[in-house]
């Protein structure tokens, strides 16, 4: 079973919090431009939620319906033959003609599903998102995109863990604590 999301990054910095005198709206400048990463993510477990693993890929600029066929090629890889169900959401390049047929064709070990529209906090990897942008990248110094391709290769050995992948399916309250 499978959950999976995509998110981005860009390098601007992500500001969670920051003061600024009574009555003064802050102004944060930044030195950088608007070259974004593309993160497409997903959490690999049991049915019952054992056994969690992730599998993250790091694409230059949006995730479109091409760089997210690469990624399902890389889970297919990573699981060794067994076979997934994979809860997807209503992405238009999840949708796009290409990747249908793409998942047709690959029947023999892979089942798709849906999300309800809006339904994000089902989605335990919204919580790793989270984890991710919260801790690791709060306070990223803008050097470049190599810098934080290296910032989120580092996050992504922290999280993961398999003890706090599966803190994140129980965060989503699709499996019982």
């Amino acid at each position: 079973m499978g959950f999976q999301d995509e998110s981005g990054i860009s390098e601007k910095p992500v500001v969670r919090t920051t003061w600024a005198p009574r009555g003064r709206t802050p102004v944060i400048k930044s030195a950088c431009s608007w070259k974004n990463l593309g993160l497409a993510g997903a959490i690999i477990c049991t049915s019952k939620g054992n056994r969690a693993k992730l599998c993250l890929r790091i694409f230059n600029g949006s995730i479109d319906s091409k760089k997210f066929i690469r990624f399902l090629k890389d889970i297919k890889r990573r699981i060794k033959g067994r076979k997934l169900l994979l809860f997807i959401d209503g992405l238009p390049a999840h949708r796009a003609k290409i990747v249908t047929t793409y998942i047709k064709s690959q029947k023999h070990w892979l089942r798709v599903e849906r999300f309800p529209a809006y339904a994000p906090t089902l989605n335990p990897i919204e919580y790793l998102w989270s984890a991710m942008k919260r801790k690791d990248l709060a306070g990223h110094p803008p050097n470049g995109l190599s810098a934080l391709k290296r910032t989120v290769r580092k996050s992504k050995r922290r999280l993961s863990n398999a003890k706090l992948l599966k803190c994140f399916l129980k965060a989503s309250k699709l499996y019982a604590s």
